[in-house]
Parts: C-alpha cells; sequence; structure tokens
C-alpha cells in the first residue's frame, strides 16, 4: 500500500491531536489510544477494520500503560499511529505488526523527555512576562508555545516517518525470510500477554480477584461476547461503589 502525502499529512494531524488537549476528553484521554489511533489510521487508509485490528493489537500490549510524575515507559502516539500505518502499508497482519511498533514507542517516549525539558524554559519565561504584569503575554506563552513545540516533535516526525518510511519499510518486510516473518508473529503474539500481566498485577487485590473470576469463567464457559461481558463488569463495579459506599457511610455514622 502506498501511503499518499494527503494520507500522511491527516496522519500527522490525528497524532498531533491525540498528544494534545486542545479538546478535552478527546485528545490525549482517547485519541491517544492505539485502539482509537489504529481505527482512525484505518479509516484515513481506507481499510477500518485492519487498522482496528492493528491498533487493537498494539492496545493489548500497553492495557497496563501508566505514566505518571513525568514518566513515560512507551509513546502510544508513535506505536499507535506510526505503527499502524507503517503496518498497513507493508500489508503487515496484526501479530506481525506487534514486533514493529514496541521500538516505535521508545522513540517516542525520548521526544516527549526532549519536549517535557525544553517546556521547562517556558515556564521560567512566562514567569518573566507575569513579573511584568503582562497576563495576556503569560497566556500565550502557556498556551502557544508549548502547543507549537509539541506540533513540531509530534506531527512533523510522524509524517516523516509515515510519508518516508513506509516504502523502505515495505522493501525490508519483502526481503526477510519467510521464517524470520514467522517469528516476529510469534515473538508479536506474545507482547500482549506483557500488557495483560501488567493488567493483572494492578488487578491482583483479594477484594477483586472475585470479579476476575467471574468475567473469565463467562468468557470460557458461557462464550458470552466480550460487550455483554463488559457490560455485567461494568454493572457490578457501580454496584461495588454502592455497596463499599454504603459500608464506610455507615460505620462513620
Amino acid at each position: 500500500m502506498q501511503i499518499t502525502l494527503v494520507q500522511a499529512v491527516l496522519i500527522a494531524l490525528l497524532a498531533y491531536l491525540g498528544a494534545s488537549t486542545w479538546v478535552f476528553g478527546v485528545g490525549y484521554f482517547t485519541v491517544y489510544r492505539p485502539l482509537i489511533g489504529g481505527t482512525l489510521v484505518g479509516l484515513v487508509l481506507g481499510d477500518v477494520v485492519k487498522g482496528m485490528q492493528i491498533g487493537a493489537a498494539i492496545n493489548a500490549i500497553y492495557l497496563g500503560f501508566i505514566s505518571t510524575g513525568g514518566s513515560l515507559p512507551s509513546d502510544l502516539i508513535f506505536a499507535g499511529y506510526v505503527g499502524t500505518a507503517l503496518a498497513m502499508a507493508a500489508n503487515l497482519d496484526a501479530q506481525t505488526a506487534l514486533a514493529l511498533v514496541v521500538p516505535l514507542g521508545i522513540i517516542g517516549s525520548a521526544t516527549f523527555f526532549f519536549r517535557m525539558a525544553v517546556d521547562s524554559f517556558f515556564v521560567h519565561w512566562a514567569d518573566a512576562f507575569a513579573e511584568q504584569g503582562n497576563a495576556r503575554a503569560v497566556g500565550a506563552v502557556n498556551i502557544w508555545a508549548g502547543q507549537a513545540l509539541q506540533f513540531i516533535l509530534t506531527a512533523v516526525p510522524v509524517f516523516l516517518t509515515v510519508y518516508y518510511g513506509a516504502e523502505p519499510v515495505q522493501r525490508l518486510i519483502q526481503n526477510i525470510p519467510q521464517t524470520w516473518v514467522a517469528g516476529l508473529a510469534t515473538v508479536g503474539g506474545m507482547l500482549p500477554a506483557v500488557g495483560i500481566g501488567m493488567l493483572l498485577n494492578f488487578m491482583g487485590k483479594r477484594h477483586l480477584i472475585p470479579y476476575f473470576l467471574i468475567g473469565f469463567l463467562l468468557a470460557m464457559y458461557l462464550d458470552l461476547p466480550i460487550i455483554v461481558i463488559a457490560l455485567f463488569g461494568a454493572a457490578a463495579a457501580y454496584l461495588h461503589i454502592q455497596y463499599m459506599g454504603g459500608i464506610e457511610h455507615a460505620s462513620a455514622s
């Protein structure tokens, strides 16, 4: 698949939107996730189903993803958007694509740390305007300077990688022996277990284990669709919060 200039620009803009906070609840909190990113990339490239499949597989790796205190173990924009675009351009299946996205996520995290370092200078710049009593300049620095740097370090490298990197990746995959490709697919198939393991590590609390077992039994023995199980889980979570809140309220009284 050949990625056109317009498609590369659209993917870069979507990646920037996903990494920014321009629209609360739409940017970093949703579009940042590989499942949504892969779906949007698939929409741009004309195959929503494959984009969603690759994005969902990438998302499984990062189920236990947490970014706190300025730490970012992997950048989901590079992993989700660039990884899905390059995988679709090279006509890779979801499992093989996973071996490609992990290095991309690590590269993206390096640009994140660089951006955080540069952003620290903007704070001092805004402080200088604040001492002068220039509120408009303080607002401009806080909004436009950071977003301009965000655009340069997100949209530009995503565009360059997607537009100019698709063909080299395609040639590389074509020249790799099939046994190696099968090996990459095997390794990629194991990577979601890492994300699931991280998630289970957070869920491994005594009072949450029964919910995990209920979900497992619903999936394995009743063969229920995942959406139905998710709705059961949402209802159980609501009841759990209501019940625990009632107990805490009663004990406080």
